[in-house]
């Protein structure tokens, strides 16, 4: 399920597949094995609707679930840029030579970050994180020996802004491990099911019956991948753009 709900393509064809099924099973299977008669109609019509609702919140509640973490991946983004640029300026704090070597080093990382958000491929995320985890300590040493050699509040500030540029991207990574748990997708695909069967079951006539078979599993399943391909950092087609990074990078002169 969790490398599901990694690739919304592929969750929305298994999604068509089970509620086409279960709507068919309801019309086809169930009608035949327990034919549903005019009395109690009206009481499976309440069950049906309540149903229905109870599908239709869990979708909306999960979607806003998905878009908060999406805005929130955005912020990050935004912030990351922020703190690298800030930081950027800030070199000349350290030295002529110290500042040199800084700003390389910051162009660098500034690449690697940008690369983490472009990536799809597992095997070059984490070639990626060991870069930037060595890009950082290099950083981190150079304004920790300026500030030893100058323990100025002038170099403080560059000690600073490296600190943030090392602790905003923990946030994005924290962001981007943050998904919406898995106990809710089979708590939505389990009610999905039902309530397509549900729907096949009550359906009257032929050509209501071939609607229903086509027309509310599509829907459903559009819904759910709809909110996988949010919720997917990666794997989706709506993704964070790192235009912020992007936009630093052209401004910086080259090295």
């Amino acid at each position: 399920m969790t490398q599901l709900i990694h690739h919304p393509a592929y969750l929305f064809i298994v999604l068509i597949v089970l509620l086409s099924f279960a709507a068919a099973l309801g019309a086809i299977v169930l009608q035949r094995i327990v034919p549903l008669s005019d009395d109690a109609r009206d009481n499976y019509n309440v069950i049906q609707g309540a149903t229905l609702t109870l599908l239709a919140l869990l979708i909306g509640f999960t979607l806003s679930m998905a878009v908060s973490r999406y805005d929130q991946r955005k912020n990050y983004e935004e912030e990351e840029a922020n703190a690298i640029g800030t930081e950027y300026l800030r070199a000349d704090l350290l030295g002529a030579a110290g500042a040199v070597k800084a700003r390389a080093q910051l162009a660098q990382y500034l690449q690697l970050r940008i690369d983490y958000y472009k990536t799809r491929n597992a095997h070059e995320l984490d070639t990626l994180n060991s870069k930037t985890s060595d890009v950082q300590g290099q950083l981190w040493t150079d304004v920790r020996e300026a500030a030893e050699a100058r323990p100025t509040p002038i170099t403080a500030l560059a000690v600073g802004g490296m600190n943030d540029v090392i602790n905003t991207q923990g946030y994005t990574q924290a962001a981007w491990l943050n998904r919406i748990p898995v106990s809710a997708w089979i708590l939505m695909i389990a009610i999905a099911f039902f309530s397509n069967l549900m729907q096949g079951y009550g359906v009257r006539g032929k050509t209501g019956r071939r609607v229903l078979l086509f027309v509310l599993p599509i829907t459903v399943s559009l819904s759910l991948a709809l909110i996988a391909d949010i919720d997917s950092p990666r794997g989706g087609l709506i993704r964070v753009v790192p235009q912020n990074l992007l936009s630093l990078q052209q401004s910086m002169p080259p090295t």
